[in-house]
């Protein structure tokens, strides 16, 4: 999973990327040539949203945040994925994807929208259905939908009213859902399953788990993906770094006054699935640590930011 270009890079986004990226560099180190694909989900209402307050069109807005989330990914020594699909432009495949779910019986039809049918999500991930609800809420379901049959449904194509960016579809002008999004990019061009499955921990409910169905129920192959890496979620004083709490610290602003490869090294600084809490006092050890082995390594300790990621 990639970003939803609708906001500034923050260090719970920088976390999950730099930990794939070291991932794929190990994998290389043993002779295996890595296939990265990170998808940009840029059709989403909370996007949408975005630009509306801004004055812009969603997709000049969408890339505009993706342009900088790429500064802020070369700053921290993040190599380029071999593929990047955007889902404004994978429509077609998800509209393909929710042609199949409604034939397999996965999906159903309702007012314009294709619902997935979700009821045994929560079973299926091994956590409460209170929990589910909860988790399913926070990300921005819409639990009260009443076209759906069950709170836990989900929609792969979502009807679009009057002034949302719509797609023509066999159901109506829609757009897709987020989830489906990530599957139907995934499929089309990684196939039927992947070997690692990459994003935050935090991710794992509703979105992974979704995306992980759908793509199973379409293809009838699993598991989809034969491992996971869920990345620890970064907090600032004990609470997880989000938008919606206001408490990003941002990777352009650390990179002011810190060196790139020191915030690099303070993010990989533990197991990739522990979270933890970030303070300037971490940042400011990862720095000391870097100059201590730039020293050991004879190099100058201001190398650049592009000679330390390699």
């Amino acid at each position: 999973c990639g970003i939803t270009p609708y906001d500034v890079t923050h260090l719970g986004h920088a976390a999950t990327f730099v930990w794939v990226d070291v991932l794929t560099r190990v994998l290389g180190l043993i002779g295996v040539n890595a296939q990265l694909c990170r998808n940009v989900t840029d059709v989403d209402d909370v996007l949408f949203a975005a630009a509306e307050r801004s004055g812009s069109a969603y997709d000049a807005f969408a890339s505009v945040q993706q342009y900088r989330f790429d500064q802020d990914m070369t700053s921290l020594g993040v190599r380029e994925p071999q593929f990047s699909p955007r889902a404004r432009r994978n429509v077609g495949q998800v509209i393909r994807l929710a042609g199949v779910l409604l034939e397999a019986g996965a999906a159903y039809l309702r007012e314009g929208s294709v619902y997935f049918r979700g009821a045994g999500m929560a079973e299926a991930a091994g956590i409460s259905r209170d929990e589910a609800e909860a988790l399913a809420a926070e990300y921005g379901a819409r639990l009260d939908d009443p076209a759906k049959d069950d709170k836990l449904d989900v929609a792969v194509w979502r009807r679009s009213g009057g002034g949302e960016p719509g797609w023509p579809s066999p159901w109506g002008t829609g757009r897709p859902g987020w989830h489906a999004e990530c599957a139907a990019m995934g499929l089309s061009v990684l196939g039927l399953s992947v070997d690692v499955l990459c994003g935050g921990a935090d991710l794992r409910f509703p979105h992974h788990a979704y995306q992980v169905a759908m793509a199973e129920a379409v293809t009838g192959v699993r598991p989809y993906a034969r491992a996971k890496l869920g990345v620890g979620a970064v907090s600032l004083d004990g609470t997880k770094m989000a938008k919606s709490t206001g408490n990003l610290v941002l990777v352009s602003d650390v990179l002011t006054d810190h060196p790139a490869a020191a915030l690099r090294l303070c993010l990989v600084d533990r197991p990739w699935a522990q979270g933890w809490d970030y303070s300037v006092a971490a940042l400011d050890a990862a720095t000391a640590r870097l100059e201590r082995l730039y020293r050991a390594a004879g190099r100058n300790a201001g190398a650049s930011s592009a000679d330390s990621s390699q």
